[in-house]
């Protein structure tokens, strides 16, 4: 192992101290290396006071990633005070100190215990002290120095990302800018090159490059088509030391993608289509679709269509289908076998979205030929016009002939056709039609005045096969003819005074008619010729359809005559003239000096409808005495007392009660049902006693169902005590039906007409024992025998 002379330095500050290098004996670095003193200095008179210190040097350097099997050997400290007799002890504080580096307490040689590494922490700060292994007390000040680890190349280039996506449009330049790349070096940048890269590219040729200092990558090749090739991966180098042989390299990956530009015309895969299309197609339908490839995409593939030539050109349209981007034709009118049977179109595709960059590439837009082939189908008839307006006049006769309707087949068959009505139209068949030619005729009278227009709809179907039919409206105006003769325009009943003067109007009529008069109408008034002469009104016509009633006399008395009517005639000046005679009320009645009438013998001039108030007054009392009748009555049948059946204890047959008949016990099956007293459900609980009217209705109580094996004498007991504790049972002897009782019968009988009959000494007192209900009983009987007995 080398080693080499070191030499001292001597440093003064206000005492002259020495300072000694010690050769190194023994390497621990296979790099040769000065051996590095720090001489401590201080006062040697007294220990405890400062005193300048000198330095040979205040740092230490160490290669980092050491790989020996021994510590790294640091550097020596020595202090002036050590006379080496082993009396001073060397310490060491700071980063790492104790762990990472360790001292020789004796000798003050550093040494570094791991490897370390410079990109994890470049420099370590550390102190050392000398002290009296004896006292422990410093006898040099504490001394800070710095240990700088030295960098090596051991940290290749990395990139801050490990893949890089970037796009370009297609058909760019050469140079044009992808993307810029970034490799780091963790090494030190200020120690030789370790830091220095370089990039490269080492896939992607000859496509991209790159620049070696920055690392920006750009277009390399003229004219990439994104069409041909969308995708490119490639890899760059990043290579420190300058790029020189040994240095350390990352690479990092690009993918590139080519974007569209609209660089392709839209073209059509085929120069002529052809479409059939039946001619019952309706418009707006469908025919067919045609596509023009285009190989850009998105908005650079949107393509318009258009119809440019063809005799077709008003029938037929084109639009985009937005998602396919086909040419949907569609009819635009009703098409025609007939008439025409095939259409020829030239139907152009245009890109949208034209980038004028690529002009020079040709036009972008392309044109094909489309034939539509028109097929023929049975079609229903076609009538000659949409609708049919026809007039009649209001007294044509029937069976008269108002109008024709057409239809014909348009088919080349030409297949005859049949006519109808339809009858949901004409509910009342005021009209016919010959199935046969189509002319329409009257079956009923017609009247205008009913009704002005019939609107009707007529049916044509093929007699071949009917369901081929077709429907026209067809709208029947009733002309008018004179037929309604003028009549009042309202009912007139008018009064005339008592005082009245002679020529003193006292009505004036008008009349309406029925009939319309293209002219205008025109009436004239007239007295009846009956009423002319003998009549004691006049009647002026006044020539505006209005006439006058005037008294022809000066007074009139309504004890003579009361009430007079006047007949008028009222004739139009239409042909056929048409007139009618109406009457006009006129009463008698009495009136003031002013001709306000005061009254009159009819009842009907103030009152004309109704009845009079005296009758309204009886009607009401009638009521009113009707309703306090029937309350009385009510009231009455409340306060009804409940007459006893027991009136008087002397007399015997005032006593008797009937219990019902006794039938033929229970032999006699035509009695009764002995169901019913097996299942006491099927008596109605609501049914009221009916010897008495209970004061209080209680709610029926539901009793137990008796058994089917059940005796009828317990059932009549079980039924006994049931009344015993009936609240809703009268406060007297009364009988409750509990079963048929007759001759055979297990119960035998309740009723105390037979005791009495047949047994005279018979003992009552029992009845004390039945309860407060048969007191009464007991009470009467228990009497009888006393009586008796005296």
């Amino acid at each position: 192992m080398r080693t080499y002379q070191c030499f001292w330095l001597l440093f003064w500050a206000g005492q002259l101290h020495q300072s000694f290098l010690t050769p190194l004996s023994k390497r621990t670095s296979g790099f040769p290396e000065k051996e590095k003193v720090l001489v401590l200095s201080g006062n040697s008179r007294r220990d405890l006071h400062r005193s300048k210190r000198s330095w040979m040097w205040n740092q230490f350097f160490l290669l980092e990633e050491y790989t020996g099997t021994d510590y790294q050997y640091v550097g020596k400290l020595h202090s002036d005070q050590d006379k080496g007799d082993g009396s001073l002890k060397y310490i060491l504080s700071g980063d790492g100190a104790g762990d990472l580096f360790i001292i020789n307490e004796n000798t003050g040689d550093i040494q570094a215990t791991k490897r370390l590494d410079r990109e994890e922490k470049p420099v370590y700060i550390l102190r050392a002290q000398a002290i009296n292994r004896r006292t422990g007390r410093p006898v040099e000040p504490e001394s800070e120095f710095i240990i700088k680890i030295h960098d090596i190349n051991d940290n290749e280039p990395m990139f801050t990302k490990d893949v890089y996506n970037a796009s370009i449009p297609e058909m760019s330049d050469v140079g044009t800018f992808v993307v810029q790349v970034t490799a780091t070096d963790a090494d030190d940048p200020t120690y030789g090159n370790s830091a220095k890269v370089v990039y490269s590219i080492l896939q992607g040729q000859p496509y991209f490059s790159v620049e070696s200092e920055t690392g920006i990558i750009k277009t390399a090749l003229l004219n990439m088509d994104r069409e041909n090739r969308e995708q490119y991966q490639v890899v760059i180098q990043a290579k420190d030391m300058g790029g020189q042989m040994g240095g350390l390299s990352g690479t990092t990956t690009v993918n590139i993608t080519l974007t569209d530009v609209n660089d392709n015309p839209p073209r059509f895969p085929q120069s002529t289509y052809q479409f059939r299309a039946p001619e019952s197609t309706p418009p707006d339908s469908p025919v067919g679709r045609i596509k023009a490839n285009d190989a850009d995409v998105d908005e650079n593939a949107e393509i318009e269509y258009s119809i440019t030539e063809g005799d077709g050109y008003d029938m037929f349209g084109i639009t985009r289908d937005k998602d396919t981007q086909e040419g949907i034709i569609t009819i635009k009118k009703a098409l025609d076998f007939e008439n025409k049977s095939l259409y020829i179109l030239k139907v152009e595709a245009t890109n949208t979205h034209v980038d004028p960059r690529f002009l020079y590439l040709g036009p972008f837009k392309d044109s094909a030929t489309v034939r539509i082939q028109v097929e023929d189908v049975d079609e229903p008839p076609v009538f000659s016009r949409p609708a049919y307006i026809m007039e009649v006049k209001e007294d044509v006769p029937i069976n008269s002939v108002i109008g024709t309707v057409t239809a014909q087949d348009p088919d080349a068959a030409k297949n005859p056709v049949k006519y109808s009505v339809d009858r949901h139209t004409d509910m009342d068949r005021v009209f016919n039609i010959n199935s046969g030619n189509g002319s329409i005729f009257t079956s009923k009278p017609l009247d205008r005045e009913t009704l002005l227009w019939h609107n009707i709809t007529v049916i044509a179907a093929e007699i071949n096969n009917p369901k081929q039919s077709s429907r026209v409206p067809v709208f029947i105006k009733v002309l008018d003819v004179n037929d309604n003769a003028p009549e009042f325009a309202m009912f007139y009943e008018t009064f005339v005074c008592e005082n009245a003067k002679a020529e003193q109007l006292i009505q004036t009529l008008s009349a309406v008619d029925k009939d319309d008069s293209y002219s205008g109408h025109q009436f004239s008034f007239s007295l009846a010729p009956e009423a002319a002469s003998s009549s004691n009104f006049t009647l002026q016509d006044n020539r505006d359809n209005t006439a006058g009633i005037f008294t022809r006399k000066t007074r009139y008395n309504r004890h003579e005559m009361s009430t007079y009517f006047l007949p008028v005639v009222i004739s139009d000046n239409d042909y056929p003239i048409q007139s009618s005679t109406e009457t006009v009320t006129i009463r008698v009645c009495a009136c003031d000096h002013r001709g306000k009438m005061l009254s009159c013998n009819a009842e009907a001039l103030i009152h004309p409808t109704g009845l009079s108030t005296g009758a309204l007054i009886a009607i009401l009392l009638c009521i009113i005495i009707l309703l306090v009748t029937v309350v009385l009555f009510a009231a009455l049948r409340r306060q009804r007392k409940k007459e006893p059946l027991i009136i008087s204890k002397e007399d015997i047959r005032d006593n008797i009660v009937s219990y019902n008949d006794e039938g033929g016990g229970e032999e006699d099956t035509q009695a009764f049902d002995i169901g019913t007293l097996r299942n006491p459900e099927a008596i109605d609980d609501n049914k009221l006693r009916r010897d008495i009217v209970p004061e209080t209705l209680f709610m029926p109580r539901r009793t137990a169902t008796a058994r089917d094996n059940t005796d009828v004498r317990d059932f009549i007991n079980q039924r006994l005590k049931e009344n015993d504790t009936d609240p809703t049972a009268p406060p007297y002897d009364s009988l409750a039906t509990y079963a048929y009782e007759g001759n055979g019968s297990v119960a035998e009988s309740l009723s105390s007409l037979e005791s009495v009959t047949t047994d005279g000494d018979q003992d009552y007192d029992y009845l004390s024992d039945w309860g407060p209900r048969f007191k009464k009983l007991a009470d009467m009987y228990g009497t009888m025998d006393s009586d008796k007995d005296s």
